[in-house]
């Protein structure tokens, strides 16, 4: 086959291919997210995003369609395996089946994949447009949430790829509340006959499942294939050889090749057929999704099934680049303004912003004296708010301290206390989940360099109780951005040749300075005897320390001497993963090349950058207090085996810091602030609902006429809807109708109605159709006098219209006005 016939210039973004009289031929983008069941595609996705990193993995996609033909199979297989010799080793090639595409698959088409009954005739086009007379029934499947956002998201797209923008949509939350629109869908339909099905059960696959992963080695002997299981979690780089071709087979749900630079050719070209045959041995259903990677071409979901990955090409080069970033003294300007260099490192500012610190005491919030701001004990649980200016805006922080000998009460009353705070300020905090000795870079910065962690218990108002005489602390860090002392067992094991420590004795003050340190470092060190001790300062050389230095630590003891190397800083690519419940377990999709516009107002998205994992809750999302849990199930049950100390960061819409705008390719910060978006247009605006009205009156005018007997629309109501669609742009210039809005009297009427507020019991607990007329049910609290307004929240209608949408909605629902 000659696939140069047809295939333009491979440039960035999307290529699609159909199979048709047994050729390959490209899609128009217009009908980009139709699949037709009797036919296979080949998908190609080339990076084309400037934050994409050099050298970055282009992916190609085999799709089949449920009633595709042996013939139409082997056309798009053939056609694929010659694009990807024409493409390189930076590919990974997947295979995809019909309702069962992997998460990469479905990020190529925002709106949603549509299905096409039967195949494409070879005189018709992929998308009928500005056609009035087509009239499809579509089932639309998501995770969730498809009637508010996705349901819409499609809609809107058909409307403009097929109907030219000028299709009129109609949203049917409640029948009762529709008539107009459910006597169009009946003169289409028919009446349904009885009731409606119960939704069916998602089989989403959850987190605990596709922990389950496990490592083959596959090779021939002889004329027979050997597959042997070679590790489970958690696996290493290490156990990939180049010569070989490895099977990963992550929970059953999906199928990964791994083929090593050095392996042959012959090998290469089998590796879907293998991955068939080993689907088949196993038992998995044929839909089981396939992703062959290359050695150096990984995907981002591949590597971090690893517990640790390098990157062989030039991983020198970008490590340097990135110590380089590090070392350099912070910019505040620079971290404002560019927010890709905040997220990289992990700083918002340079933590010269207002600080308070609160002791969790009796499960309650104790301020702590400033003088005493960076002494922390293990014991405890401490509440820090950082208060800082970004952009002329006044934005925080609320740091959850949590000291490893905390009890389980403690932790909770941290929680609580917390949100108590985020209630104060208007639900505008980002909260950040920290667990000692995993401190944030930022969280060290906040306290200059002077942060000790005790590791006794504090007493009232944060000072430390009684302790042994002789103590050890442990130094570590250059400057004051980056320092911090922790408390160590007092014994010579603890001490380190690389680091400094201070070893506190009833009547010195040692500073132990190890052979590997440098200048930096004990410069910060004389800092901090200040902080710890008052006694005499004596300092230590290894090596030279004098006879009551051993005894006070109990004796000489080895301890490690060796030079540590730098620590390699983890540089996987962030993921976007959007967040739900299955039976009490957590079940998350990834957004793959994912962008501001997948963050939705009633979704919770999960961000992982690795080193901090962030929780996106939308204004809107109902299980926003299971976030923190599911941030703890998605550390626990990753395959990797990931520290379940890694900081989670809860950051609400419309409050998001630069340290997770950061991530993404572009940010609006104006996005929520601004105009409302066409799905809240239709969803509750009593304009949009007005519209409708409009629309449907032309329809009302016609008598529905149906044929006898079997529940179809007849030749008169087709000509209605066709008449009312293309009379729907002169109706938009119309003025309302009779009975479509209120009348200018009513609305007057409502007006002074405001003024001099409701009673509280006209407005607690009523149902909608309860409420005094000219009441909006969505703001009934709006009509409360002032007096009771404050009597009843605490707080000025102000003070309450100025906090976060969801924590409105939390309190009206808390006190019977929702």
């Amino acid at each position: 086959m000659d696939i140069s016939k047809g295939l333009p210039a491979i440039q960035g973004g999307l290529h699609i291919w159909i199979t048709e009289n047994q050729k390959m031929v490209p899609v128009p983008e217009g009908a980009y997210g139709n699949f037709f069941e009797e036919h296979c595609y080949v998908i190609l996705h080339v990076p084309q995003s400037p934050k994409a990193t050099q050298g970055a993995s282009s992916d190609l996609h085999y799709w089949v369609g449920k009633q595709a033909g042996a013939e139409a199979q082997g056309t798009a297989a053939a056609f694929q395996q010659h694009l990807q010799e024409e493409l390189g080793g930076q590919t990974v090639l997947h295979r995809e089946a019909q309702a069962h595409e992997s998460d990469c698959f479905c990020s190529y088409f925002r709106p949603g994949i549509i299905y096409r009954k039967g195949g494409l005739a070879s005189d018709l086009k992929h998308v009928e447009t500005n056609f009035f007379n087509i009239q499809r029934l579509l089932h639309i499947k998501g995770r969730k949430h498809v009637s508010a956002t996705e349901g819409l998201a499609l809609t809107y797209s058909l409307r403009n790829r097929e109907r030219g923008g000028r299709a009129q949509i109609g949203v049917v939350d409640d029948e009762a509340k529709a008539p107009d629109l459910m006597q169009i869908m009946e003169a289409v339909l028919g009446r349904r006959v009885g009731s409606l099905r119960a939704a069916t059960p998602s089989k989403d696959i959850n987190q605990l499942q596709k922990a389950s992963v496990r490592l083959y080695h596959v090779y021939e002997k002889g004329k027979d294939l050997v597959v042997v299981e070679l590790a489970t979690p958690p696996l290493t780089q290490d156990l990939l050889q180049e010569e070989d071709i490895y099977i990963l087979d992550q929970g059953g749900f999906k199928i990964y090749v791994w083929q090593g630079r050095m392996s042959s050719l012959q090998e290469r070209q089998a590796a879907f057929s293998r991955a068939v045959g080993f689907i088949q041995a196993k038992g998995y259903p044929t839909y089981t999704n396939v992703e062959v990677v290359n050695d150096g071409a990984e995907s981002a979901a591949f590597k971090q099934l690893f517990r640790t990955w390098s990157e062989k090409r030039s991983r020198n080069q970008k490590l340097g680049g990135r110590d380089k970033l590090i070392h350099v003294k912070l910019d505040v300007g620079k971290l404002h303004t560019q927010p890709e260099l905040a997220a990289q490192l992990r700083m918002v500012d340079d933590g010269s912003g207002k600080v308070e610190v609160w002791c969790m005491e009796d499960l309650h919030r104790q301020p702590v004296d400033p003088k005493r701001h960076g002494q922390l004990y293990a014991g405890n649980c401490y509440l820090v708010l950082y208060t800082y200016q970004r952009l002329g805006r006044v934005q925080y922080i609320l740091y959850l301290w949590q000291g490893r000998q905390a009890t389980a009460d403690e932790i909770k009353a941290l929680n609580s206390n917390a949100e108590e705070l985020d209630v104060m300020y208007g639900g505008a905090l980002v909260q950040e989940h920290v667990t000692m000795g995993s401190e944030p870079p930022h969280f060290l910065a906040i306290f200059q360099g002077q942060l000790v962690i005790f590791q006794e218990r504090a007493g009232h108002h944060g000072k430390g109780q009684s302790a042994s005489t002789t103590r050890l602390f442990h130094v570590q860090g250059t400057d004051s951005q980056n320092t911090k002392t922790m408390e160590v067992p007092a014994r010579a094991s603890s001490l380190n040749s690389n680091d400094i420590f201070l070893l506190v004795t009833a009547g010195v003050c040692y500073l132990w300075f190890g052979k590997g340190c440098n200048g930096d470092q004990r410069e910060m060190a004389r800092v901090v005897v200040t902080v710890i001790s008052k006694k005499n300062e004596e300092t230590v050389l290894e090596g030279q320390e004098p006879p009551h230095f051993w005894e006070a630590l109990g004796g000489r003891a080895p301890y490690p001497s060796k030079k540590r190397l730098p620590e390699e800083v983890p540089r996987f690519q962030p993921r976007l993963f959007e967040c739900s419940s299955q039976m009490g377990c957590l079940v998350l999709a990834e957004v793959v090349f994912f962008s501001q516009e997948d963050l939705d107002k009633y979704d919770i998205m999960l961000l992982d950058t690795w080193q901090e994992i962030f929780l996106w809750l939308g204004e809107a999302a109902s299980e926003w207090k299971e976030a923190v849990a599911w941030g703890q199930e998605y550390l626990k049950t990753h395959p990797a085996g990931r520290s379940p100390a890694t900081p989670i960061v809860l950051v609400k819409q419309g409050h998001e810091p630069p340290t997770f705008t950061g991530w993404f390719f572009t940010w609006d910060p104006y996005k929520w602030t601004s105009h409302l978006s066409d799905t809240e247009v239709v969803e509750g605006s009593p304009a949009a609902a007005s519209t409708i009205s409009e629309i449907t009156a032309e329809v009302n005018n016609f008598r529905l006429s149906r044929w006898p007997g079997n529940g179809r629309a007849g030749a008169m109501a087709l000509q209605a809807l066709k008449g009312s669609q293309d009379s729907s742009e002169n109706e938009l210039m119309r003025g309302p109708k009779s009975g479509g809005t209120r009348t200018s009297s009513s609305v007057s009427s409502t007006s002074a109605t405001i003024n001099r507020g409701l009673r509280r019991e006209q407005l607690m607990h009523q149902a909608a159709e309860d409420l005094p007329e000219g009441v909006d049910p969505a703001r009934r609290e709006f009509y409360l006098s002032d007096s009771d307004f404050q009597d009843i929240f605490g707080k000025s209608k102000e003070e309450f219209y100025s906090m976060a949408t969801w924590r409105q909605q939390q309190e009206k629902k808390q006190l019977g006005f929702f």
